[in-house]
């Protein structure tokens, strides 16, 4: 049987759960009391919660608000449109999205790309209309390579190289995804966009490239090359090849560095043995740059004496040629001075002879002339003092 009718107006029999009957309650308020502390009638709460709902919507019908209007409860025109009107705003402001200082975000509209967003609060249609992928594309992630450690002295990072000889490499390789937001010239979609849609396993593919290019360089190197002078080499080699591949999958990857961890022989006797023949090398280096500047050294010094020796000579050459000159231009000139006076010239000449001979020595000559018998006084220190003097 119904539990109450459209008017408000309740039986005089039991409730379907055999409640006894309360007092009137026609306009839907729970004012009669509850007799004897019984427990709250479920078809009064039904009731009292169906008048708040009158009163907050109003009934549609043209039978006015009364008790005895007929129809259920109805949402009017104004009442749809508000709650519609909500119901967009709130659709609507799901439409906002915040993107990380670190991230990127690609907005697709129906699954296709529509655009790309940066660092910042951002809107776009709702879904289903457009959604948003966001993705770290300013994080630069480190990848090692082989990705298993050694275990019972097994490595798969061997590698054979130009000299047929094997050795065991390790690398690490830094990538990120790039951050262009407009597409590279010659591609359709930017970088993080290719890295949405153009991949599956963005690990699993920059481990396979930079395995495949590993092995690509040390094949065209030699065993020597690629563990001593070559490191650098084949780590900028290797970048190259990983990023040339990934540029035409359209990966959207940009390899930042590749650096070499490890190369060396897979044995550890074959290791001990290079690592001496490294130490051998490292010497004989050594002692070449040694010498080499001891040459740069010794070289220079004994250019310099040669160079000192052969001014030194030219000096003397010149300098006995002028003397030479100069004693035979004497020599003429004294002989013409002696045509023309002879005597004179031959008494000058040997003048000019003893004073040169003598002049240095120190004695004094006293002519037999100067006394007989006896000797006479002479200021030898005076006339001494006078020679020095003059």
């Amino acid at each position: 049987m119904p539990w109450q009718d459209n008017s408000g107006n309740r039986g005089g029999g039991r409730g379907p759960w055999g409640q006894p009957p309360r007092g009137d309650n026609n306009n839907g308020s729970n004012q009669g009391g509850r007799g004897g502390g019984e427990p709250p009638d479920l078809e009064d709460l039904l009731q009292a919660s169906r008048q708040r709902l009158k009163r907050a919507f109003p009934r549609g019908g043209r039978g006015g608000r009364g008790n005895g209007g007929g129809g259920g409860f109805q949402l009017n025109r104004a009442t749809a449109g508000l709650f519609g009107f909500g119901l967009v705003a709130l659709w609507g402001a799901s439409g906002f999205y915040q993107v990380a200082p670190n991230e990127l975000a690609v907005v697709t509209t129906f699954g296709e790309y529509s655009r790309i967003s940066g660092p910042g609060l951002h809107w776009r249609v709702p879904s289903p209309v457009q959604n948003v992928n966001k993705q770290p594309a300013l994080t630069v992630l480190e990848m090692p390579i082989p990705a298993r450690e050694r275990r019972g002295g097994q490595s798969d990072g061997l590698m054979l190289t130009g000299d047929k000889n094997i050795v065991d490499v390790a690398f690490t390789v830094q990538w990120k995804i790039k951050s262009d937001i407009a597409p590279a010239p010659g591609e359709n979609l930017p970088g993080v966009a290719q890295f949405i849609f153009n991949i599956d396993n963005p690990e699993e593919m920059v481990r396979t490239v930079g395995e495949a290019s590993m092995r690509e360089v040390v094949g065209r190197n030699t065993l020597d090359f690629v563990q001593t002078e070559g490191r650098t080499q084949v780590a900028s080699q290797t970048q190259e090849l990983m990023q040339s591949a990934l540029n035409s999958y359209q990966s959207g990857i940009q390899i930042e560095r590749v650096n070499l961890t490890l190369a060396e022989p897979p044995t550890n006797e074959v290791n001990e043995a290079f690592r001496d023949v490294q130490a051998a090398e490292q010497n004989q280096a050594t002692v070449i740059q040694q010498a080499r500047q001891y040459t740069n050294q010794v070289v220079p010094e004994a250019r310099g004496e040669a160079q000192r020796i052969l001014e030194d000579s030219r000096a003397y050459a010149s300098r006995v040629t002028a003397e030479a000159r100069g004693q035979a231009q004497r020599f003429e000139n004294i002989y013409d001075e002696y045509r023309k006076a002879p005597e004179v010239t031959r008494q000058r000449m040997y003048l000019e002879t003893v004073e040169r001979v003598l002049g240095d020595m120190d004695k004094i000559i006293v002519d037999e002339d100067a006394g007989s018998g006896v000797v006479p006084y002479l200021p030898l220190n005076e006339v001494r003092r006078q020679q020095g003097e003059n």
